[in-house]
């Protein structure tokens, strides 16, 4: 009898693995099937075709730890599209995002082009952390004002998808969105049947994961990402809790200092008191106390009301 080994999966959270699932050429279609369940869950029409600027090639392989392992793409309209996959909490994800956003936008276009050249850019950041306040796992975000909601325009889109989010949700009934984010939180493998008769490319997807789970070298590159991961993330959390620690030993030192001169400056009122009831001149209870002509006369009209 021959045994069955069962080989782990990876996790399609890590950003090398993600791109090799959704940024390469071969599995075009996979990212295109996911982006139109992402379009359509926020009423816009569906992508009839998708062209990778930056495809998964070997160069991708995680060498240079600090690479950042986004897919960008655009329509056949010209829209960009660029996605990142973010395991750990960066810090400062907002801005973070606004950065990568407002370069993808600058750079459609040369010195001196018509800025009507410019092309909506859209960016979907996935996130196996919460950062926003409130219960929805996908929330889009456009530039609209305050008290109309009238869009300034339509070129700026950001979808932030929550994984963390999902904790309490059921496998769905339907196709969407949902059945990709369950695939890419990690889903237990008996319910991937129910999730790919919603959603029949997450097939594919599925399949790709389970074959790079099994070639020993991607295994390889994909713990020296998460490697890298882990202790970039140690080192911002290192370096937050220092923040804070210093932070309050500041507050104490700070809160000590203001105790002791506001205790010298009682007692220099207490002083003044005294020597304004035995009738010393004031400009020798302001040489005495340390206080300014101004605090002693003031303390003096407060003695004569009482």
């Amino acid at each position: 009898m021959i045994g069955v080994i069962i080989v782990e999966l990876l996790d399609a959270r890590n950003d090398f693995i993600f791109k090799k699932i959704f940024g390469s050429e071969n599995n075009k279609d996979v990212l295109l099937a996911f982006l139109n369940s992402t379009f359509m869950e926020a009423g816009e029409p569906p992508l009839t075709e998708i062209v990778l600027m930056n495809p998964y090639t070997d160069k991708d392989a995680p060498a240079d730890k600090q690479s950042i392992l986004d897919i960008k793409a655009k329509t056949a309209e010209g829209k960009r599209i660029n996605i990142e996959m973010q395991l750990f909490n960066p810090y400062n994800m907002e801005k973070r995002t606004l950065f990568y956003w407002s370069e993808m936008y600058y750079h459609q276009i040369q010195k001196g082009d018509d800025y009507s050249q410019l092309k909506k850019c859209v960016t979907i950041n996935i996130l196996n952390y919460s950062c926003l306040p409130n219960d929805r796992h996908h929330n889009v975000f456009h530039l609209r004002e305050d008290h109309t909601g009238i869009q300034l325009n339509n070129d700026l889109e950001i979808h932030v998808m929550e994984l963390t989010k999902l904790e309490e949700q059921a496998v769905p009934l339907t196709g969407g969105l949902i059945n990709w984010l369950l695939f890419l939180k990690g889903v237990e493998q008996p319910n991937w049947e129910v999730l790919t008769m919603n959603e029949p490319m997450l097939k594919k997807a599925m399949d790709t994961l389970e074959f790079l789970s099994q070639d020993a070298a991607t295994r390889m590159e994909y713990e020296a990402r998460m490697k890298y991961l882990r202790d970039e993330a140690s080192r911002m959390n290192g370096a937050k809790a220092e923040g804070r620690a210093e932070g309050r030993a500041e507050g104490i030192a700070e809160g000590r200092a203001e105790g002791r001169a506001e205790g010298e400056r009682k007692k220099a009122e207490t002083m003044v008191r005294e020597l304004l009831a035995l009738g010393v001149e004031t400009s020798i209870i302001v040489r005495a106390s340390g206080l300014s002509e101004q605090e002693v006369l003031s303390l003096k009209s407060q003695m004569g009301r009482h």
